[in-house]
């Protein structure tokens, strides 16, 4: 499939620049940048005249699983709504994460609610916030 070109328009002239779109060789390299930059989620898309807007409720969500063991959620964020929102990063390459991101997201869905209440998800906010600005400051 070929692949659409991506262009930054500067200054007043709008000179275009093209953007090389290159894939993320690790997994953790999208998962810091996500953990970072929350507006990498196209929130937009989702609902155009009201985006969603996300706070990081925590990375590696920890969950306990069934006989498979237990499972971490990626990043679990929260939109203006309080909709709970997973992500799940998978590179590319790995042939078989296209079908077994949907049965883990499937997991996360019918299990959260039964392991996260409204007390762990605000403890879990209220952590990541608290490390988040140790980080800044």
């Amino acid at each position: 499939m070929p692949k659409g070109k991506i262009f930054l328009v500067e200054g007043a002239q709008h000179s275009l620049t093209e953007l090389a779109e290159t894939a993320y060789p690790k997994e953790k390299e999208l998962l810091e940048y996500l953990e970072e930059h929350w507006d990498l989620l196209p929130g937009d898309q989702i609902d155009p005249d009201n985006p969603r807007r996300w706070v990081l409720v925590k990375r590696e969500m920890w969950m306990p699983g069934s006989k498979t063991g237990d499972w971490s959620v990626d990043h679990l964020f929260l939109d203006q709504d309080g909709v709970p929102t997973f992500v799940e990063c998978k590179l590319a390459a790995n042939s078989e994460a296209r079908r077994k991101v949907v049965a883990q997201m499937l997991d996360y869905a019918a299990s959260g609610t039964e392991y996260w209440g409204a007390g762990k998800l605000r403890q879990a906010a209220n952590d990541t916030a608290s490390k988040q600005k140790e980080k800044y400051n």
